[in-house]
């Protein structure tokens, strides 16, 4: 590969690291508070609200019913709202995070469901509030969960991010349509999936050591 290519694959993986840790904050700005808020109003949950835990996972459940490519092109307007382009990899940010924070949500809502009542039950016996449960004991006791999930979700996002090479997205998703699909550049479209299946297996080993050294029951 010449150094204009060398240079085209760098900039592709920044950008594509760009989009997927600043898509992956956002997911968990918003995806995170609803994750909590389903398990808090579940039925069983520290205060029970059936029909709010019902009308949010429904709206969950329909975003995350929608294929990305379409969600993508359904928000074109939205995202030139707020970023002013529906082009590079700024303007896929809207789109990645609207997708990935029901997807969050979901796995933030697993990792609390696996804490033990028991632990929950003892927290309310000493006269904890609802935020000090979630603060002081869902939280922390999902931690191990938490973190695995996030390294999933994560590398989920980085899966979305590269079908934005569709709509002119920018990153190594881009490169590999523009060039792997249209263009028959078998190698450089090799390149582009192998060192995605490299940045996937690094975010997952991360998060599976973090994991690990804040699991207290390995200690």
């Amino acid at each position: 590969m010449d150094p204009q290519v060398v240079s085209m694959i760098q900039k592709g993986i920044l950008e594509t690291l760009y989009m997927t840790f600043c898509s992956s904050l956002l997911a968990y700005v918003f995806g995170l508070p609803m994750g909590i808020i389903l398990v808090v109003t579940d039925k069983d949950g520290i205060k029970p609200c059936v029909p709010v835990q019902q009308v949010l996972g429904f709206f969950i459940n329909i975003f995350r019913s929608i294929p990305f490519l379409i969600l993508l092109i359904m928000v074109l307007p939205l995202t030139k709202i707020i970023v002013g382009t529906t082009l590079g990899p700024t303007a896929v940010i809207p789109p990645l995070t609207i997708a990935a924070a029901p997807y969050v949500a979901r796995v933030v809502e697993s990792s609390l469901k696996e804490v033990d009542a028991g632990v929950i039950e003892a927290a309310k016996s000493m006269g904890a509030s609802s935020w000090q449960i979630v603060y002081k004991v869902l939280l922390p006791e999902a931690k191990p969960s938490l973190l695995v999930g996030g390294a999933l979700a994560v590398t989920t996002i980085l899966s979305y991010s590269a079908m934005a090479g569709f709509v002119g997205g920018g990153g190594l998703g881009d490169i590999a349509i523009r060039y792997g699909y249209y263009r028959y550049q078998t190698g450089i479209m090799l390149v582009t999936v192998v060192l995605l299946v490299i940045i996937v297996q690094i975010i997952q080993e991360a998060g599976l050591r973090m994991s690990k050294s804040g699991d207290k029951r390995i200690r």
